[in-house]
């Protein structure tokens, strides 16, 4: 701790708000997690980039930055969030929104920057289901290639069962909002297995606990828990299989950037163990 702490009648306190940034992934054998929220400074130093080459990241379009694309392009497995809800949330006047056009920009970096993997704007909530197909569609013929639709409780097991028949490559959400609860989760497997009937890879967003990532046989989840040391006051630890929290003793204060970065390192740690080991 005495590198990433100091005494608090020296310290000056730094108060980090939204870093405008998006998830990272750790593959394990058979699963990419993926953390969410770095800045420029967290991924890069002056001199280097820290974090090495190939790792997963997942972003948002909401928040992707141009400083990224060569990243994107060459350093990166990367998988890009439609970025639907944090759009209309800052957009006050939601009902306003011209979805035909945030679809067509939304397509029109994903061309740029070539992505493979990107996600359909899952706004049921907003839209209805129907609206969200409509959007699917016409992502998918602007871009040329299959999105990952997103499963919600609401669209029911037959749906499921239809996205896993018609996609290689789908996603579980809800998770991070509550609407699937933790004593849900048990569902997870059997959602799992009857994509892995189908050949069809499923990605969990907002999912890294710890059990579930040695249960549960995601291809890949997101996580944007490594930020919240610095909230938390706490390190991160990779102990060679899991991910520890490291308590800042009392009376000591962080290091904010330092501790972000060896946050980010740790859970690149963690993901790198997961790609082979999970």
């Amino acid at each position: 701790w005495k590198e990433y702490s100091e005494n608090p009648d020296k310290a000056m306190e730094i108060f980090l708000a939204g870093t405008h940034s998006r998830p990272f992934v750790l593959e394990n054998k058979d699963m990419n997690v993926y953390l969410v929220q770095g800045d420029r400074n967290t991924y890069i130093n002056k001199r280097h980039d820290i974090i090495g080459n190939k790792i997963f990241v997942l972003e948002s379009f909401y928040y992707i930055k141009e400083w990224m694309f060569p990243y994107i392009k060459n350093h990166w497995h990367f998988m890009l969030d439609s970025g639907a809800f944090t759009f209309m949330n800052d957009n006050k006047n939601d009902r306003g929104i011209n979805w035909d056009e945030y679809t067509e920009r939304y397509a029109d970096l994903i061309n740029k920057l070539d992505i493979d993997l990107f996600i359909e704007l899952d706004i049921d909530v907003v839209v209805g289901i129907k609206e969200v197909e409509r959007l699917r569609n016409k992502l998918e013929k602007l871009t040329n290639k299959k999105s990952i639709p997103v499963w919600h409780k609401s669209r029911g097991k037959d749906y499921w069962f239809k996205m896993c028949d018609e996609y290689d490559y789908v996603a579980i959400g809800g998770i991070v909002t509550g609407e699937i609860k933790r004593n849900d989760h048990h569902v997870f497997r059997y959602l799992i297995s009857e994509a892995s009937k189908r050949n069809t890879k499923v990605h969990g967003l907002g999912f890294t606990t710890q059990n579930g990532l040695k249960t549960l046989r995601f291809e890949s989840v997101d996580s944007t828990a490594w930020i919240y040391g610095n909230r938390g006051g706490f390190l991160y630890k990779f102990n060679g299989e899991d991910i520890l929290k490291i308590k800042a003793p009392q009376g000591k204060r962080l290091k904010a950037r330092q501790v972000a970065i060896h946050n980010f390192k740790e859970w690149v740690k963690f993901q790198k163990y997961a790609k082979n080991n999970l």
